[in-house]
Order: structure tokens, then C-alpha cells, then sequence
């Protein structure tokens, strides 16, 4: 499969880290039931270089709504899942393909490979743009997470392989807690999607959670995952986790950076309002209170100082491509990471898993 002998435009960014991502771009066939044609035809080459890459970007077509988009993603793997045990709160748009995220536009998302700390995270990422934001805003930065693994300063490794990672989340029950928690995340029984606690408790030891249930119909989750994963095709060691989402200095860190790529009074704003939250909490909560935190395996804090020479590494292989309406982006979840800048304004990405 070269850029020569097919029917659309085989190429990568410029300047992009290792070529994330592949480019494969239409020329005057914008047919998207062509393009899946096409993905069938080429599906173990088209496997083998998003191993290799990281991310496949199909651009130019024609992909306007959600079961176009689910078509193009099953073309590429066909065992959809659609059970989702993350903190992002979500619709669905069909039985399988759903809204990214419906957090507030001017949160950002850090890097993070998705559902990292279930027990089988999915194989593979989906996200399609059915409506693209307003230009210099709403991006999906994507991170070669093999390439951040190398460029972590050896003693924080280090650290991390030793210590291991715990994670700490709370959800409000059924009634919905606090109404003016900012940091509140999803009710336990949207995420689990029922209000059977015997039910939760099963799911939670397949996933390796331990479930502790809060005065007022709360539930605290308690688990470790591993730093690295072993990529399971090419053997590639992966730093595959949640630390740079779920630590409590995760917001200021991002919005810092932000404000750094995109200099304004909004981002200076936000910046400030997030260190200021972020000192209340730590103020107000113990660190298993919080709505979402992480600290090391034996139960002690990792360091703002820590957490910031992770980020550092991963802002360091960002690679940040403005939404095209249209755009299909296939992720090898085992590799490479994603998140979301804030924005203004419209803006409709959809999701898709396996």
C-alpha cells in the first residue's frame, strides 16, 4: 500500500514525532463507503502500520454522522464495545459510538490511553469530528506514550516502576450528591448503569476496584494499575496509565501549559482559577476524599515536582491537529494517548471503542 498505487494520499505531518499519524487523505473520492471498501481491502497493512504509527488520520471524506463514522471504525475493527467505565460523562449517539466527552468546553482533558486502569483496556480508539470547532481551540492532541516512556528522567521512572500507581475516585450515588461540587464526578450507577450494589460489587472485582460505599449513597473506588504496559504486538514498553489525569495537580499542570502554547486572558483566567481550587481542595479534603487522585502503590503522595517532570514529557511529544469536519482518527490505545484543549463555541466529536 503507497501513496503511488492507491486511490488516496498516503503521507505524515510535517514535523510530527515519528510520523503520528499516518495520513490517509482523499483526493476526489470523498465516498465514505468507498473508503471502507478500500480499509477491508487493506486491513492487515493498514493494522501493521497503526502499530507502527500510532494513529491512522483519515481526512477528506465524507463522514458527517455517526453510523457513517461506526462504519468506517468496524471497517477497521469490528468488535465495537460499548461499556464504558471511565469518568468522562457521555451520550450515546448509536449503540456503539457516542459524544467524546460532555465536560464543560473549558476543561481541558490530559493525556491518558483510554479505560488504562480497567482490567483489558480497548485495543483500539475511534474519534470522528461531526462538527469542527473554531480554529486554535478544541483539539485532540495525541502523545506517542512509548516515545514519553523514554523521555521520563531515569530516577522518576525509576520511582514509579518501585512505588506503583494507586487511584482514589469518588461518585456520588443515586440522588447525586453535592450540587455544587465543581470537581463532582458522574453518579455510580450512571457509570455502572444500574443501582444494584451487588451488581457493582461483582463488575468491581472483575476489574480489580475495591468498592467502599460512602455515608449517603456514595462509592469510593480504590485501585492500582501498572505504570508500563508491554505493547501485545510489538513487544514495546508503553507508560500506560492515568497519573497525569487523575492527580490533584493534573488541572493547573494542564492549564500552565495552555496558557504557555496559547497566551490569553482566558487561559491566564482559568490557570489562576485552577490553582486556586486545587489549594482549596487540598485544604478542605483528605486526598482519599477527593473526587479523583493518585498516589503511589504503598499509599504516599507523588509529588507535585514528580508529577510535572511527567508532564513535561508528555507536552514534549504533543502532537496537535486542528478538527477537520469529516476527520476519522483510528488510535492504537496501547501506544499513544490522547486529551482535548478547551474551546468556545460548537464542537461535535463522537467516539468509538474496541
Amino acid at each position: 500500500m503507497t501513496a503511488a498505487s492507491s486511490p488516496y494520499d498516503i503521507s505524515t505531518l510535517d514535523n510530527s514525532p515519528a510520523g503520528l499519524p499516518l495520513v490517509v487523505g482523499a483526493r476526489d473520492d470523498r465516498d465514505p463507503a468507498h473508503l471502507v471498501d478500500w480499509i477491508g481491502a487493506h486491513h492487515d497493512e493498514l493494522a501493521t502500520r497503526l502499530a507502527q504509527h500510532g494513529a491512522i488520520l483519515f481526512r477528506g471524506f465524507d463522514v458527517f454522522d455517526a453510523p457513517t463514522f461506526e462504519r468506517v471504525a468496524r471497517a477497521i475493527d469490528d468488535h465495537l464495545e460499548n461499556e464504558y467505565l471511565g469518568t468522562s460523562p457521555r451520550n450515546a449517539l448509536t449503540d456503539y459510538v457516542f459524544t467524546a466527552s460532555e465536560l464543560p468546553p473549558f476543561y481541558p482533558i490530559p493525556q491518558h490511553c483510554e479505560m488504562s486502569f480497567i482490567a483489558e483496556p480497548p485495543k483500539r480508539l475511534f474519534f470522528c469530528c461531526l462538527l469542527a470547532p473554531a480554529a486554535g481551540s478544541g483539539e485532540t492532541p495525541l502523545a506517542d506514550f512509548r516515545r514519553v516512556l523514554r523521555d521520563l528522567p531515569a530516577e522518576t521512572r525509576r520511582r514509579f516502576e518501585q512505588r506503583g500507581l494507586r487511584i482514589v475516585r469518588n461518585y456520588a450515588g443515586p440522588d447525586g450528591g453535592g450540587r455544587f461540587d465543581f470537581w463532582k464526578l458522574k453518579r455510580w450507577d450512571e457509570m455502572f448503569l444500574t443501582a444494584d450494589r451487588g451488581a457493582v460489587e461483582e463488575k468491581c472485582r472483575a476489574e480489580g476496584f475495591e468498592p467502599e460505599w460512602l455515608p449517603g449513597g456514595g462509592l469510593r473506588l480504590i485501585s492500582s494499575q501498572p505504570i508500563t504496559r508491554r505493547h501485545p504486538l510489538t513487544g514495546e514498553e508503553v507508560w500506560h496509565n492515568h497519573s497525569s489525569t487523575f492527580h490533584i495537580s493534573a488541572a493547573p499542570g494542564e492549564y500552565e501549559r495552555i496558557y504557555r502554547l496559547r497566551p490569553t486572558a482566558r487561559n491566564w483566567f482559568f490557570w489562576q482559577l485552577a490553582r486556586t481550587l486545587v489549594a482549596l481542595q487540598r485544604w478542605t479534603k483528605k486526598p482519599d476524599e477527593l473526587a479523583m487522585h493518585c498516589t503511589y502503590a504503598d499509599g504516599g503522595e507523588i509529588p507535585d515536582e514528580e508529577m510535572e517532570r511527567v508532564r513535561e514529557a508528555v507536552w514534549r511529544n504533543l502532537v496537535i491537529v486542528p478538527w477537520q469536519r469529516g476527520d476519522v482518527v483510528a488510535i492504537d490505545n496501547y501506544a499513544v494517548a490522547h486529551g482535548r484543549l478547551p474551546y468556545q463555541g460548537p464542537r461535535e466529536v463522537a467516539v468509538a471503542w474496541a
